[in-house]
Parts: C-alpha cells; structure tokens; sequence
C-alpha cells in the first residue's frame, strides 16, 4: 500500500514542480526548459507504476525514454491535425512543437532518475 501511496504522491508532486521548472524566469530558458523535461519523464514513470505497481521499473523507464525520445521526433512532422493539436495548451505540454536534439540529455536524465526514485520508494516498502 505504501508503495502506490507514494508513487501517487510523487505524481501529483511532479506536476506543480514540472510546472515551476519549465515556466520559471530563471534567466536560463534552457535550464528551465531542461529541469521541466526531467520533471516530465519522472511524472510518466511514477505515473505507469502508480497504475500498473507490478511492473518493472526499469522497463517503464526505458519504454517513457523511447516514447518521449519518438515524440520529440515526432515534432519534425507537422501535418495539419498534428498542428491542431499542438495549438493547444495540453498538446504542446504533450506533444512539443518544436524539435530540438538538446532535448534528448534531459530525457535520459530525467528516466534514470525517475527510475532511481521508484526503485528506492520500492526498497522503503521493502523494509516496513
């Protein structure tokens, strides 16, 4: 119990602090940019967990890396329905609009350590 309990804490924690992250007027839009997409794929991770306890981290972390890393390719394609949908406030949260390969270090860091995070909330319910 303590497990789930604390993957959907974590996921509702990571959106406000996403949030904070991407939009903050740091002065470094990369930066902030950046700490937005880690807090991005540890939201996805802890959220797939918090639904689906039983399966692996590691292979959620891997397959949010893979989905996040086709979406970014994703943005290279821009057909009409697409640009819809990314016109709108969830979709660019989603979707993106705008390819960018610095994009990708954010991406695995952000899955290694949403990993990270689950496997030791794992080991906390390990131990009570």
């Amino acid at each position: 119990m303590f497990y789930r309990v604390a993957l959907l804490t974590s996921t509702v924690l990571l959106v406000p602090i996403g949030y904070l992250l991407r939009f903050s007027q740091s002065g470094f839009p990369w930066l902030d940019d950046a700490l937005g997409s880690v807090a991005y794929e540890m939201f996805w991770i802890v959220l797939v967990l918090a639904a689906f306890p039983k399966f692996s981290p590691l292979k959620v972390a891997i397959a949010v890396c893979l989905a996040t890393c086709a979406i970014e390719f994703l943005q290279l394609w821009q057909p009409p329905f697409l640009q819809a949908i990314r016109a709108t406030f969830p979709g660019r949260l989603v979707l993106g609009n705008t390819f960018s390969g610095s994009d990708f270090p954010p991406y695995f860091i952000g899955s290694f350590l949403g990993w990270v995070w689950v496997m030791w909330l794992r080991q906390r319910r390990d131990e009570g």
